[in-house]
């Protein structure tokens, strides 16, 4: 529960703390004097955003706190613990804002963000503003209001979650199926492609070698003759070059330079025979083929052709191939991924279709008692003649949402005989505040929150409603902390705590808080009572209304 609230420098706030206690805990004061400043500073250190003019004219910044007990707050004490951000039986929620709009928030001293101040909030307490009958008309929050009562948050996480795989799925299946669509065109022309590059087989290397073979059976006439004239001239010169070695070798040949002369011209002799057995092999190698001429300068041409066509290199068919193949792969791949997707989505569809039914069940449950409890609320709040229903609308369209099955709608009659509307089209101003009530005080007695806030709730009641709307909320004090804010006498007299917010200063507007008991708070119901001029028979009823209560 909430323990301590201090506030420094917030709107007309220059400095205030508040130490809170156990029950229903009433604060009143004048029309602007500031009761609702509290709750919203409360508010900011739970994640709300700051509006505009949150600061004190002329000071730096605003600085808030809010102390919790949490000592009999699991949820509370386990979301603390999973983030390394316990205490010992306290937690305390910091806010500050700067003048030029820096804001900073702290959970236990520790930086936090206002989504994690958001979400512990959640687990601290339940705020039900003024406006809340505005925001009932709208069908979100009335499906809302159901499944909170319905304690279905487990359900509704079930749903949530497969429609949101189910919705990712199907986004990836319509994807992927457009492209199967575009590439069957593709495909065919993939196909066509592999079958005629695996029918001209081009192989690694191979353009060198056919080019050189080309080269050589195209100038296999020229090559014989030119070897045997090689050959013949070299026959010719050997007779020559032999007579020049037998004169070298002539013994009357001496000294140094003719022993080199010997040795050169008997390794030209020795050269010249094996140039012409190389010739000889040579020409032997080489033969007229014009058949291999022709294959192989169809096989170029088909090379080049088919490059050309594809704009590659000749060389580089065989690794387009291997390319065109791996893509035509893919695409065959991403027809098995389309029916396994497929797959998914009917189990995906499936399992949210059970969850979706056990949501729809208990909301149905719910529905029923949650309909009877306003009922028998609004009959205390003098609304005994109407009926309140609950009616549970199947979408129409039966794919996976994650809001369930069906949208919620509240329907009521405030005339005996009449057909339930909608609360919109049937309920006025006032039975609307009422019906609003009803329902968040009912709401509240499963809440899970130990602290539960009433921001003027009781607006456009009054007399005898007013004190019945007091009763409820002082015994919904009896189960966990209850703030509320009020104009009403009679509810401020079952509270068992009164908080007085008032204006000081001239030149200067400050709010004061201050608890009363005794006589202030018996002036202060007068007040409410009778206005600013108190008198003896205004006194006594307020004293009657406090013991009482």
């Amino acid at each position: 529960m909430l323990i301590n609230l201090s506030i420094q420098d917030y709107a007309v706030v220059d400095q205030l703390e508040v130490e809170l206690a156990a029950g229903m805990t009433c604060i009143t004061g004048e029309t602007g004097a500031g009761k609702s400043i509290m709750l919203d500073a409360l508010g900011l250190c739970i994640g709300d955003r700051a509006a505009s003019g949150a600061i004190r004219p002329g000071a730096p910044r605003t600085d808030i706190a809010a102390c919790f007990d949490v000592s009999q707050n699991t949820r509370a004490q386990v979301w603390l613990s999973e983030r390394d951000l316990e205490a010992a039986g306290d937690c305390i929620l910091r806010r500050t804002i700067t003048a030029e709009g820096r804001s900073r928030a702290y959970i236990n001293g520790s930086p936090a963000t206002l989504s994690d101040c958001a979400d512990l909030g959640q687990l601290l307490v339940d705020i039900h503003s003024q406006h809340a009958h505005q925001s009932l008309l709208r069908r979100p929050v009335q499906r809302s209001l159901l499944d909170t009562y319905a304690c279905a948050e487990t359900l509704i996480g079930e749903v949530s979650e497969t429609a949101q795989r189910w919705r990712v799925l199907q986004e990836e299946y319509c994807r992927l199926a457009g492209q199967t669509e575009k590439s069957d065109a593709r495909r065919a022309l993939l196909t066509y492609q592999i079958e005629e590059l695996k029918i001209l087989n081009p192989q690694p290397g191979e353009l060198g070698a056919l080019e050189a073979r080309h080269k050589l059976l195209s100038n296999a006439a020229y090559i014989i003759d030119s070897a045997n004239d090689i050959a013949a001239v070299c026959e010719a010169q050997r007779d020559q070059l032999a007579r020049l070695v037998q004169l070298a070798n002539d013994d009357r040949m001496t000294g140094s330079a003719t022993d080199n002369l010997r040795e050169l011209l008997q390794s030209a002799l020795i050269q010249l025979d094996e140039a012409q057995a190389e010739t000889a092999r040579f020409a032997a190698s080489v033969e007229l083929d014009p058949e291999g001429l022709r294959a192989a300068e169809d096989r170029l041409s088909a090379l080049h052709d088919l490059a050309r066509k594809h704009r590659v290199q000749p060389d580089a068919l065989h690794e387009l191939l291997a390319t065109l193949q791996a893509e035509l792969e893919s695409l065959a791949g991403g027809t098995e991924q389309l029916a396994s997707l497929e797959e998914a989505l009917g189990d995906t569809a499936l399992a949210w279709h059970t969850h979706a039914k056990a949501l729809s069940e208990r909301r149905r449950e719910a529905a029923v008692l949650l309909a009877q409890r306003v009922m028998e609320t609004l009959t205390d709040l003098a609304m005994n003649k109407c009926v309140f229903e609950i009616a549970l609308i199947p979408f129409k369209d039966d794919n996976p949402d994650p809001r369930g099955a069906e949208d919620i709608e509240f329907l009521i009659a405030t005339n005996p005989g009449a057909t339930p509307g909608p609360l919109n089209k049937v309920a006025s101003g006032g039975e609307l505040s009422r019906i609003s009530l009803a329902l968040q005080v009912v709401a509240a007695d499963t809440a899970t929150s130990p602290t539960m806030v009433f921001d003027e709730v009781d607006v456009g009641i009054g007399g005898g409603v007013a004190e019945v709307v007091g009763d409820l909320l002082r015994t919904l004090g009896q189960r966990s902390q209850v703030l509320v804010v009020t104009h009403q006498p009679q509810v401020a007299a079952k509270g068992h705590q009164h908080l007085l917010v008032t204006k000081t200063g001239e030149d200067a507007v400050h709010s004061k808080l201050t608890l009363l008991a005794g006589e202030s708070r018996i002036e202060e119901v007068g007040r409410m009572l009778g206005g600013a001029k108190l008198t003896d028979s205004t006194l006594a009823h307020a004293r009657e209304m406090l013991e009482s209560s």
